[in-house]
């Protein structure tokens, strides 16, 4: 099934420029965007210890996903991505082990983050997030697989924090304003 899904996304590229152009835009270059986004929510918070409350959710969630999880996962197990096992040259430059997806796990965390912010904004992080996810496949350099790995652990990171920071929210935020 991972290698159906990904031949199956993957038969796209290289068959239209624009598409390929939008799939690597999407693969390597929206997260900066959405990194962006994110300072930007935190700007707008009231108040300078809910500002850092905010960032501070983000930073300790993707840290401890992608900086954290996933290079222990890929220090004790490595994945060949999709171009090293088919032997093809993918859209976009990429090295090291294919699971979990980096990508995914920084942006699903960081989601999270959104998400607990801002609920209508956490979906538009959620649904982009899986958009980079899906470009990931097209360019060549991870597996569905990898993709759903770097998901689920961009979330599970994303609710431990959050629970662990609930002393620390309660005491910011008034009880009708806490978002558990």
């Amino acid at each position: 099934m991972n290698q159906s899904l990904f031949n199956y996304i993957h038969q796209f590229a290289g068959r239209s420029p624009i598409l390929d152009g939008i799939g690597i835009f999407f693969s390597n270059y929206l997260i900066y965007f959405l990194v962006l986004g994110f300072l930007f929510l935190v700007l707008v918070e009231k108040g300078p210890r809910r500002k850092l409350y905010r960032f501070a959710e983000g930073a300790l969630t993707t840290i401890l996903a992608r900086g954290i999880v996933t290079e222990l996962i890929r220090h004790f197990y490595y994945h060949l991505r999709p171009f090293e096992f088919y032997g093809f040259t993918p859209l976009v430059p990429e090295s090291g082990a294919s699971f979990p997806s980096g990508h995914m796990t920084f942006l699903f965390a960081l989601a999270m983050a959104v998400w607990y912010a801002n609920r209508k904004w956490g979906i538009v992080y959620f649904l982009l997030a899986a958009a980079v996810g899906i470009a990931r496949i097209y360019v060549g350099v991870h597996w569905p697989y990898d993709i759903v790995g770097g998901i689920v652990i961009g979330v599970v990171c994303g609710i431990i924090v959050h629970q662990l920071l609930k002393p620390s929210r309660v005491a910011l935020y008034p009880p009708a304003e806490v978002k558990s």
